[in-house]
Parts: C-alpha cells; structure tokens; sequence
C-alpha cells in the first residue's frame, strides 16, 4: 500500500481539552511534515467551520473564527458524507463528553473514519455500544484509540493493552482514578496533620477548579465508575455498564435533590460530622481513608467507594491532585506495576489525544 501523502482531520469539540489539542496539533505537524495534516473540519455544539473543496483550516486563530462563523454543525451522518468524499484518509478527533457523538462512532468506522478521543462515554456506556464500536473498527480497518479516557495522558490503557495482549494475566487493578478525590482526600485525611473540614475542602476543591461546577457530579462517584467500566471491559469482563456494580456516593441523601451546586455546598457543613466519623475510625486502626476503584479479574467483581489504607501504601503517600493505578498480574507476583501522576488537566488530557493520533498515522499512513 503507497504511504498516504495527506491525512485529513475533523475535530469536535474546542473546550479545555480541545484548545490545548490544536496547540499541539500545530506543533505535530511543523515536526512531522509527513504525512501531510490537514485540518478540513472543526466543530463546537452550536458551530463550524468547513469547505466543500476541503481547503485547509488554519489553525491559528481558529477558535475566534469559530465563534463568529455562521455554518452549523453537520449532524453525524451528514459528516460521515463529507469526510468519506474527500478521497483522503481522515481521523476524526472527538474532544467531547458527548453521548451522541459517542454513538456515531460506529458508523463512522465503519465508514473507515478512524477516531481519537478523551470521550469516556463511548466505552463505558451499553456493553453492546462498546461491541459496535471495535467490531466496526476491526470490520473497516479504521481505527480507535481512547488512552485519554482513562487517567488523561498517563499510559494506563496502553500499558493494560500491553499486558493482556503479550498474554499476562491481570489478576487485579486498583487504584484513585479521580483527581478531583485525589484533592480531597489528600486534604482532608493527610497521612500526617489534621487535615480540613469536610465541607470546606470541597470548597476549596471547587474553588480551585478541581470539581466539576457543581461537585456533586464528582462526589457521586460516577466519573470513577465509568473508569472502572473501561478497564474491567479491556481485562476480559463483560461489564454492562458504570451503574451495574456497586458504587459509593458521598453525597449526602438529603442533599441530593437540592438545586444547584452551590445550595449543596451551603448546606454540606450539616453533615461534616458523618465524615469525620469515617476519618476518625481509620486513624483509630492507624489508617488513612481513600476514594478507590477496584477491579478483581477473577472473581468478577468491581466495586467503587472508600476504603482504608496503612500510611506506608502507595494510595496512601498520594500528594496533590495525582492519579495512581497498580496492576496486579501473574508476571508481576506480589508487586505491582504501579502508574502513578497528574490524570487531570487539559495539556496533559490532549496529550494523550496527540499520541494516540500520532499511533493512528503510524497505522493508516
């Protein structure tokens, strides 16, 4: 097969993680000349830009372009039509967290689309979604590579690939798959100090921008579970779904329904005490608390919540907002492979993104 000269390029998505792929997308193809990277389609939720003679976008400026263009996005199967005309090998780069795009991917590959992307959706939602979509790649010969959906740019998914491929086998993974839990519970129980108040670590976390706008959509824990979902199904488990094993949430129930993000936070100081109780107890055993996900390949069982941990263990030494994941597998006996640093931020999550794609190149081109 002759080297593709050119490589066309869809993005959707221009958001944090977005912004911080272009940059580096710039830079990718100043230092990789070839194969030649076209960018022929950008998108947010509510506009794009795109020629009908697939003319290259420039990518500076591009976001201010963006904003005052007056073309709207192609619906998924529309785009499918102009990607698939241009006569050139495309990747399209998903930078959303959007369930219809995740969807979609189906069709575009086996329209012979080749994607890329942080989306955790696509692959921790229905078991059958998670089939469609790597079936239509192997059918195609198009290809999907999401490292970025776990753990941003930390080589988790290409590290557990690499081990179920060469033929180890994963008897366990654990670890804080959150950095937003990682934040709290790293200040509210420190392996040494007092630590916060409950509450008021949340505040801070939000503060500082490591929750979600309304943090309840980190404390309930779901964000871990779909994670998990990811993993568990690359280990060998038909996992159906990120709600299909047990998940802890640490909001309190009576604050569940209240109406925004920051009502919750008034209203959290009430229930601080119920926090301090399960700190308490693990200092009692000389322990610390942690938000841990946990996969046991071999009894099947996943499970997401607090646990408690002996100050010497690695989930327990955690500083900062970092991510750590251990594998534990027959070649690696008793001591895991241990990954462990920042699994949050938008240079670091397109990083991922960006070397994922430059897999895909190695592949189609």
């Amino acid at each position: 097969m002759a080297a593709a000269k050119q490589v066309n390029i869809a993005i959707i998505g221009t958001g944090g993680v977005g912004k911080c792929f272009l940059g580096q997308l710039e830079t990718l193809a100043q230092r990789r000349p070839s194969p030649k990277l076209v960018l022929t389609y950008i998108s947010t939720s509510k506009k794009a830009i795109y020629n009908s003679d697939y003319a290259a976008i420039a990518t500076n400026d591009v976001t201010a372009n963006l904003a005052s263009s007056s073309q709207a996005p192609l619906a998924p199967p529309k785009l499918i039509e102009y990607l698939k005309s241009s006569g050139s090998k495309t990747v399209l780069v998903d930078n959303t967290s959007s369930q219809d795009v995740a969807d979609a991917y189906p069709l575009f590959l086996s329209n012979g689309i080749s994607i890329v992307t942080p989306n955790k959706k696509a692959f921790s939602g229905s078991y059958k979604l998670w089939q469609d979509i790597f079936n239509a790649a192997e059918q195609s010969g198009a290809k999907v590579y999401h490292e970025s959906s776990v753990g941003a740019g930390l080589p988790v998914i290409s590290t557990l690939n690499d081990l179920v491929n060469t033929g180890d086998e994963v008897t366990k993974i654990e670890g804080v798959f959150s950095g937003t839990m990682s934040f709290l519970f790293n200040s509210f129980a420190p392996t040494s100090g007092k630590g916060g108040q409950w509450s008021a670590e949340v505040k801070k976390a939000k503060e500082l921008g490591y929750t979600e706008p309304d943090p309840r959509d980190d404390l309930n824990g779901l964000d871990v579970a779909r994670k998990l979902t990811i993993l568990a199904r690359l280990a060998g488990l038909e996992v159906e779904s990120p709600t299909s094993f047990p998940v802890q949430s640490l909001i309190p129930k009576e604050l569940e329904s209240v109406a925004t993000g920051d009502e919750f936070l008034e209203k959290l100081t009430a229930f601080d005490s119920q926090m301090e109780e399960t700190k308490a107890a693990a200092e009692k055993e000389g322990k610390v608390v942690r938000f841990v996900g946990s996969i046991d390949v071999a009894t099947k069982q996943v499970k997401v919540g607090l646990e408690k941990f002996d100050l010497s263990h690695p989930i327990a030494a955690l500083k900062g907002s970092d991510n750590i994941i251990s594998f534990y597998t027959k070649r690696y006996g008793s001591n895991p492979l241990i990954i462990q640093g920042a699994g949050a931020g938008g240079e670091v999550t397109a990083m991922g993104v960006t070397s994922d794609l430059i897999k895909v190149l190695s592949q189609i081109a």
